[in-house]
């Protein structure tokens, strides 16, 4: 590695086409994951690792403000199955007919069955009320923290651990039940363990609640709605 003469900068370049392989496929194979883990708990060792890569996320301003609350017990992980539970039953009610039935079909969580629980949070104050980078978009510390969850996951694919990412809950009972304080933002409840098996295609188009959309539909040139390659 070619290192320049401050010791700041090291020389750049793609990675081996193996290297790019693993990283592709780990973007293309990860899943959210809600009913295929194993019991056995993750060893330390590999939810270092995982904590690792979340925390070398890139974040706005580098002020990193993130935290992770790990839960293994399972008596709080009961009670916050049973805030997901009155959630998941008022968000039943929001959907009608045969989409209500379909809803009500669909596993939504993991909390109880995986054997580890993080609940990644956002401090909103950290680096002070002038961040840079922030100074004109006020969300960008939560996006910064959806990208340590990112890390995380695509980490968490390379391990052979499933991840389930759940939000349906009301986060006033979350922060109760974990004594979050009120400034504290709850941005992801992630459920971890070893899987064995994945669906080929994310679990909800399987389940036919929606279809991936066509790239070609998303992607936009030089304006809003103007088709790439046609400008």
């Amino acid at each position: 590695m070619l290192i320049d003469q401050s010791g700041c900068l090291a020389a750049a370049g793609a990675f081996s086409p193996d290297e790019r392989a693993a990283v592709y496929r780990a973007i293309e194979t990860r899943r959210d994951v809600r009913d295929e883990f194993r019991p056995e708990p993750l060893p330390e060792e590999l939810i270092a690792r995982l904590l690792g890569a979340a925390h070398r996320a890139p974040s706005v301003g580098f002020m990193q403000p993130w935290n992770f609350v790990l839960v293994r017990r399972s008596e709080t992980r009961e009670r916050v199955w049973q805030a997901f539970q009155r959630a998941n039953e008022e968000a039943a009610r929001m959907f009608s007919g045969e989409a209500q039935e379909k809803y009500r079909s669909l596993k939504l969580e993991g909390i109880r069955k995986a054997p580890l629980s993080i609940c990644v949070t956002c401090d909103r104050t950290r680096g002070g009320t002038v961040v840079l980078g922030r100074t004109h978009n006020p969300q960008m510390d939560v996006y910064s923290t959806v990208c340590a969850v990112q890390n995380l996951w695509l980490a968490a694919r390379a391990e052979g651990v499933g991840v389930g990412w759940v939000s349906i809950f009301h986060e006033s009972e979350i922060k109760e039940i974990l004594g979050i304080p009120e400034h504290i933002e709850i941005v992801a409840w992630l459920c971890l363990g070893f899987v064995d098996r994945l669906y080929l295609q994310p679990e909800l188009a399987v389940k036919g609640w929606r279809q991936r959309l066509p790239l070609e539909d998303l992607v936009f040139e030089e304006g809003w709605g103007l088709p790439q390659g046609r400008v």
